[in-house]
């Protein structure tokens, strides 16, 4: 969600006038005529472009009126009067940002030196979150969307949902901003309803209102020292007050569920409690929504015994196996009627990706305990290596491609940035959450882990080249690659290490393997990069990581902050310096997202146009700023704080505890058998070839589970 503020709250920015002063106004950065002449008349602000310099001097032989800034003032005056009163006006004003080159904070001049102190770093990420917090409590307090640019909210529901104060609640707390998480439970308190005659997002209401409510009682409960208050200390009347509202929701959620397969609809009516099938792509739901509400229910069931919750997510993982997809890759649409899938489209972007972080996650979320889910992880994981894993042609960066027609279809060298989430993902199933070194010291590290560990390494390098490679040092939303036709695959995978994606040469051959189209330049602030890093950090101990999560923290500060009151926003080209900004309109987006389009749009949209809406719908997901802070906070931080050994974070940066099967919570399904090579064995008895003989099935899988552990075996004798 979008946390995006302005800089001069009145009593906010003298108190940190050292870390928030800047040097002035420079191009465009506030879309007013004044802000516009600002940048035209202080010349030491334009920006610096390699073909020209700044400005030619004037000669001061010539009389006033010949001289060309006071004429170039006049016909700009004439110009900006013209575009006053609208004869330049267009529907999609955008406002571009300082030349960061010329102007930053202060305080990061302050900070340059050989000394890095990651307190203090991590201090300036909470003036960010504080900044753009303000911002929305003083122009859009209890509103579901901000707009920082038009200081306005707007809401989703006819009484919102407090998706922005529910979904922030638990970072007040990890900041320990005790005032601010004081008002947002107040309205939580006095406020929040969710009896609404309204359709929302099941996995969007799921991963960021119920998980922020489950993340806030957990933190408020484990760790009273956070941000402490108390309304929410044992025995108060208000302790159970997140646990309570997060019941409440998740009982309107699980009309979602109740489709003739199980599978969840894309929507429900927090009112009438009734799933909505998806209002294109021919009704289906998106696989990783539908497989990535796991977490929470499962934790719900947890805190409250009641096996419903645990049940209900539990039946969706057992219907989307049942399929028996090649090597664990899943297509991206599932239907709710039937629990079958839509097409054959394979990827780890949008649609695809949470599917895969909550396999591992819901193994590592009890504990070890549901064996099942590492399995699933384990299949998958190969599949990726088999099927998705290329190199780009000239510098071999590893790549997770895509396979838009099936897995016998052509490979697609493109990455959303959303893949970025998956090397950290890797890294944390390597490890469990424990350091490398402790993975070791305990006997748990062997040729697999070490690959994997690799994989993440080399995955985590291609994702920050995707920063590295832009003017702006952001990433764009879709990077394609060059790649060798035919592809390389991890078993062709090139004898020469990657390229060093750290270089400072502008003209570094490894750019030329990033292809970016314009289309796909732009920036939305999202986390999956800086949430790989913090992992990494917190695996491995390389500091590289931490370095480089301050660099990009630095690139988001320099091109996304706008001047005045308007805050931070997304980035419209990031091959551009100085980068034209959007006018951070995405919340009307997120609505699209959250209600069913209008009854018009069938009758006048195609339904591959409707589900391309739908797409880019789903890839905006919003504004990420909190989980995005969340994530920077998280990395500058000493590793003590949440260790990841006792916790696992849902793919919306909220946070819960491991915990044991109790409550007589258990895994309830198992996996159809397989062969050797994972495929489903469909018929109850399978013809052998040659004489027509049957081979009953229950000894054909004891068969396949004797050759599965020999091989087992062996693996451990090589790792050994």
């Amino acid at each position: 969600m979008s946390f995006s503020g302005p800089r001069n709250v009145n009593g906010y920015r003298n108190q940190n006038e050292s870390s928030w002063d800047t040097a002035g106004s420079n191009g465009y950065t506030r879309s007013n005529i004044g802000a516009k002449l600002d940048g035209y008349f202080d010349k030491r602000e334009l920006p610096m472009y390699k073909d020209k310099p700044y400005s030619y001097a004037a000669s001061r032989r010539k009389p006033w009126w010949q001289k060309w800034r006071f004429t170039g003032g006049i016909l700009l005056l004439l110009v900006a009067l013209l575009y006053w009163v609208g004869i330049f006006s267009s529907t999609n004003t955008r406002t571009s940002v300082k030349d960061a080159s010329k102007s930053t904070w202060s305080w990061s001049s302050k900070m340059a030196g050989t000394q890095v102190d990651w307190n203090e770093r991590r201090e300036r990420v909470k003036d960010a979150f504080v900044l753009s917090w303000d911002g929305y409590e003083k122009y859009a307090w209890g509103h579901d969307g901000y707009h920082p640019t038009s200081k306005r909210g707007t809401q989703m529901t006819p009484g919102g949902m407090g998706w922005i104060i529910v979904d922030a609640l638990d970072t007040l707390m990890i900041m320990n901003l005790t005032s601010r998480l004081t008002h947002a439970r107040e309205w939580i308190t006095t406020s929040l309803n969710y009896e609404q005659d309204q359709e929302v997002n099941t996995f969007e209401t799921t991963i960021r209102m119920l998980g922020g409510l489950l993340s806030a009682h957990y933190l408020s409960a484990t760790f009273p020292e956070m941000a402490p208050l108390a309304d929410d200390d044992q025995g108060a009347p208000g302790e159970d007050l997140y646990l309570e509202k997060a019941t409440d929701l998740a009982d309107r959620l699980l009309g979602a569920f109740d489709s003739d397969s199980g599978v969840p609809y894309a929507s429900v009516n927090l009112k009438t409690l009734k799933g909505i099938r998806s209002h294109a792509d021919d009704g289906a739901s998106s696989t990783a929504e539908a497989t990535s509400l796991q977490l929470e229910f499962k934790y719900l069931a947890m805190l409250t015994g009641e096996k419903d919750y645990w049940e209900k997510v539990e039946k969706v993982m057992e219907l989307v196996d049942d399929n028996g997809e090649e090597d664990g890759l899943v297509p991206i649409f599932i239907y709710a009627h039937d629990g079958t899938f839509r097409g054959h489209n394979i990827r780890l972007g949008s649609r695809g990706d949470s599917y895969y972080e909550y396999l591992i996650k819901q193994y590592l979320q009890t504990s070890g305990l549901e064996p099942i889910y590492l399995e699933l992880w384990n299949q998958a994981l190969t599949g990726v290596r088999k099927h998705l894993i290329t190199y780009s042609k000239r510098s071999h960066f590893t790549i997770i491609a895509e396979r838009p027609n099936g897995l016998q279809s052509d490979l697609q060298p493109k990455m959303d940035h959303l893949v970025c989430f998956m090397p950290g993902t890797i890294a944390l199933a390597a490890t469990g959450g424990k350091t490398v070194a402790e993975a070791k010291q305990a006997g748990k590290w062997g040729k697999k882990e070490q690959a994997d560990l690799d994989l993440a390494i080399e995955l985590t390098k291609t994702c920050w080249g995707m920063y590295r490679t832009t003017a702006t040092g952001l990433a764009p939303e879709i990077t394609f690659f060059e790649i060798n036709d035919p592809p390389r695959s991890e078993a062709d995978r090139p004898s020469t290490p990657p390229a060093d994606p750290t270089s400072t040469d502008a003209s570094a051959e490894w750019k030329d393997d990033y292809v970016i189209k314009n289309q796909d330049a732009h920036n939305l602030q999202r986390p999956e990069t800086v949430e790989t890093l913090f992992y990494m950090w917190r695996i491995t101990g390389d500091e590289k990581y931490r370095e480089w999560g301050w660099e990009m923290f630095m690139s988001f500060v320099n091109y996304t902050k706008l001047e005045g009151d308007a805050g931070f926003t997304s980035v419209a080209n990031v091959l551009r310096v100085p980068p034209k900004l959007r006018d951070n309109m995405e919340s009307f987006w997120l609505v699209c997202l959250t209600s069913p389009l209008p009854p018009q749009f069938p009758s006048i949209l195609s339904p591959v146009l409707i589900s391309s809406i739908r797409d880019i719908v789903a890839d905006f997901e919003g504004e990420k700023q909190a989980e995005t802070l969340k994530y920077f906070y998280l990395l500058f931080s000493p590793v003590d704080l949440l260790p990841l050994d006792s916790i696992v974070i849902n793919t919306e940066a909220h946070v819960f505890p491991r915990f044991q099967l109790v409550r007589g919570l258990t895994t309830g399904w198992k996996r159809k058998p397989r062969d050797k090579e994972g495929k489903v064995i469909k018929s109850e008895k399978k013809a052998l070839e040659g004489g027509g003989k049957q081979k009953d099935i229950s000894e054909e899988q004891k068969t396949v589970k004797e050759e599965q552990k020999e091989d087992e075996g062996t693996a451990s004798k090589g790792a050994a």
